[in-house]
């Protein structure tokens, strides 16, 4: 950070802590009904605004983060520092870490990257992207197979963004798609499809929470009226066929097409931070496999926690399933499944196989502080 960033970090923070002063010497009410005093005004949205505009200003999500979580932890307790920091770490950083829906996406996102790690070192996204390098041969062909790889992924769209990324970067760079399109590319497909496909983890958890009506049926007759997800689709499609680029997306691409900068950010931070694509002995068939594996899985997951084996109808499973508890355990037994695939394939031995758990977990790492952070 420069000393300009500094700078205007210390005198937001000056300008914010001297309006809040005004609450410092409120009375500080204790007991089971315990309740902020700036509950339900204008002060209590200040923390997300304060973490928004210190993050456009200085660039650095997660200090930005973190003081938008102290300022509202400031608030809640009415500027008592000790109730605050009780706040801030017990109400907030180990009650988010012991609670059993976020242990359980947790589980399941590192088992996704282990996946990925796997598929990756069997050689599998390598023969994937060698095959789909002979076969396109146009950057509007490159596009458009992320878009519909993405399409394919539906899944989840964690897994989505981890493994298309990784399987077609290679064929992206080769045909100078910049990295800040392939991201929107990958983003822009990933979540829209899982936020209308019935078979999902953002079904699952949209019609858990839906008490006194059918949740799926509920998600399934909404789907029409998801209109960013319907138009983010559309709005892919046509940009990729007209080839319109505009805003900073422009300037990205032209640096990539005609000066062979993928990248166009100067201080380039995440030039050499790939995750390094292994050739392996394995085939396509190699990835194609292990991604069926982990849908079918987390489908009979999600179905399983819904209570499928107790009578209910596959509609009513879907429905009534725990999301967290079902992609948890059927990303798990398809890990299992996958390496066992593996080692009878002989693309890899058991000692490969261990070494993707702790390599599975890097890429997540970042996610995972960026949640930890959000969730208060």
């Amino acid at each position: 950070m420069n000393w300009k960033r500094l700078l205007t970090l210390l005198l937001v923070m000056t300008v914010v802590f001297t309006v809040f002063a005004v609450t410092v010497f409120a009375e500080d009410t204790e007991g089971e009904n315990y309740q902020s005093n700036v509950y339900a005004t204008f002060w209590s949205i200040l923390p997300p605004i304060i973490a928004i505009v210190l993050a456009l200003v200085t660039k650095e999500v997660y200090s930005s983060l973190f003081i938008g979580i102290v300022s509202g932890a400031l608030l809640y307790a009415n500027f008592n520092p000790l109730k605050a920091f009780d706040a801030i770490f017990t109400e907030g950083f180990i009650s988010s870490l012991a609670d059993s829906w976020n242990v359980g996406i947790l589980i399941f996102l590192v088992v996704l990257g282990a996946i990925v790690s796997l598929m990756n070192k069997a050689g599998g996204s390598a023969a994937y992207g060698k095959w789909a390098t002979e076969k396109i041969t146009t950057r509007k062909g490159a596009l458009l197979a992320t878009f519909g790889l993405g399409v394919l992924i539906f899944v989840d769209d964690y897994f989505n963004c981890l493994t298309v990324g990784n399987i077609m970067r290679p064929i992206t760079d080769k045909h100078k798609i910049s990295r800040a399109k392939l991201a929107y590319l990958i983003d822009a497909t990933a979540a829209p499809i899982c936020m209308i496909a019935p078979i999902s983890s953002w079904a699952a958890a949209v019609t858990g929470i839906v008490e006194g009506y059918d949740g799926l049926e509920l998600f399934i007759r909404a789907i029409p009226y998801n209109l960013y997800s319907l138009l983010t689709i559309a709005m892919i499609i046509f940009i990729t066929l007209f080839e319109i680029e505009y805003g900073p997306m422009k300037k990205h691409e032209e640096n990539a097409i005609y000066k062979g900068d993928l990248y166009t950010t100067p201080d380039r931070p995440y030039e050499g931070q790939d995750v390094a694509v292994s050739s392996g002995k394995g085939k396509v068939i190699d990835l194609i496999i292990p991604v069926l594996i982990l849908i079918v899985f987390c489908i009979l997951g999600m179905v399983y926690t819904g209570g499928i084996l107790e009578g209910a109808n596959i509609i009513d499973a879907f429905a009534n399933c725990d999301a967290s508890l079902g992609l948890s355990l059927g990303s798990s037994l398809a890990l299992i499944t996958i390496i066992m695939y593996y080692l009878l394939r002989r693309v890899l031995n058991f000692s490969e196989c261990m070494e993707c758990f702790p390599e599975g977990f890097n890429p997540w790492f970042q996610l995972f502080l960026f949640l930890l952070l959000l969730g208060h």
